[in-house]
């Protein structure tokens, strides 16, 4: 590191040699992470091998779990000494700061009552709508119009940063937003030559924020802790591609806890095809959730449920037997077989009319967008009723 102005005499040619990482070296992040993992698993914590970051301790009755993002720590568990104890084993090795319980973390608000936790980002969403000068506009009552049909039309924005900011902070509120996913994801494809119409769809989600800036998730406190998903997809629903787009929700009992929408990486040929590999993705994504609840002490003995309205779809993963339709499929998506057959997971039917996917593949009407929500158990917190 070079000595800074006014430190070097005239001729001398001498540097500085580091004794710790500082903040804006490019291995500063990398060098404090493998410190604090060392530190904290010499403590008896395993760190997870399905989320780096979140570190377990069980010894006996008792539970401790921490994650940590950079230098920002959550820590729970069962027993109110342990925490104290390792708050205090992390403050002889770190400077720490408690900020007892938790009510806030990264613009995420924190909730508490007898009926369970909520999570939202009220504050966020109030300073999304102030900056952009929507707090006096009038407020809608689903994100977007039902038939609408982005596409590369209409007259390009004179400064297209400002709607890369708005969508890239509206894609950090739909951490705890999945109505407005995927409007979101629409949004998102169009980032590298913003138009007017794109604009505009922009506003109209903000209009929906101002109509519900406290939304968020509950989780119960009364649940059976049993995995359960919905997937679905839109065949080739973007009018430019053609490619479809899929969408799933993943249920910790009657807790919405992981959904996503994403735009398929190759045409499909049918809508069996599409939500054969709607349903592919879905399956990933409960083998991952599977091996976090086992560092977590979940252990989920039972077949997850996973819920299609495609009969097609279902019978092509039952069926081991080869098809002249399903010869083009990449061998990938045919893994949800082996799934099957091991007995990890089980695939259901659903009624188009319950499937609760359908909020995050297209967009809907104002009747059926709250009967969706109603079903994901997504609410107005901050509401008087």
């Amino acid at each position: 590191m070079s000595l800074p102005p006014g430190c070097r005499r005239q001729g001398e040619n001498l540097v500085c040699r580091l004794n710790k990482s500082l903040y804006g070296l490019k291995q500063a992040s990398r060098q404090w992470f493998a410190k604090f993992s060392e530190a904290i698993q010499a403590a008896g914590y395993t760190q997870s091998k399905a989320d780096y970051s979140l570190f377990t301790c069980k010894n006996g009755k008792s539970f401790m779990a921490l994650l940590i993002y950079v230098d920002d720590i959550l820590i729970t568990g069962n027993n109110v000494a342990a925490i104290n104890s390792l708050k205090q084993f992390l403050h002889t090795r770190f400077r720490i700061k408690d900020l007892g319980d938790l009510k806030y973390f990264f613009g995420i608000e924190v909730s508490r009552s007898k009926q369970g936790i909520c999570i939202s980002q009220r504050k966020y969403t109030l300073e999304i709508l102030k900056d952009a000068g929507i707090l006096g506009a009038r407020p809608v009552s689903f994100p977007m119009e039902q038939n609408i049909k982005l596409s590369n039309e209409g007259e390009i924005l004179k400064d297209p940063a400002k709607y890369r900011r708005l969508v890239g902070r509206l894609i950090y509120l739909t951490i705890t937003r999945p109505d407005i996913t995927s409007a979101v994801h629409v949004l998102s494809m169009f980032m590298h030559e913003p138009r007017i119409p794109h604009m505009d769809a922009a506003v109209r989600i903000l209009r929906y924020l101002k109509y519900t800036p406290g939304q968020g998730i509950l989780f119960p406190t009364q649940d059976d802790l049993k995995l359960k998903a919905f997937c679905d997809s839109d065949w080739a629903g973007c009018p430019t591609t053609r490619r479809s787009t899929t969408g799933y929700c993943v249920f910790l009992g009657n807790s919405l806890i992981s959904w996503r929408t994403k735009r398929q990486k190759t045409v499909s040929l049918s809508s069996a095809e599409a939500e054969y590999r709607a349903m592919a993705s879905t399956c990933c994504e409960l083998s991952w959730l599977r091996c976090l609840l086992q560092d977590l002490q979940l252990t989920h003995s039972e077949p997850v449920t996973l819920h299609c309205d495609n009969q097609a779809t279902l019978h092509i993963a039952d069926n081991p037997v080869f098809h002249e339709r399903t010869r083009h499929i990449e061998m990938d998506c045919h893994f949800i077989r082996d799934k099957i057959q091991d007995g990890s997971i089980v695939t259901k039917h659903v009624s188009s009319s319950q499937q609760v996917a359908d909020i995050l593949t297209k967009p809907l009407g104002k009747e059926g967008f709250s009967t969706m929500l109603c079903k994901l158990g997504v609410l107005d917190i901050h509401s008087p009723t």
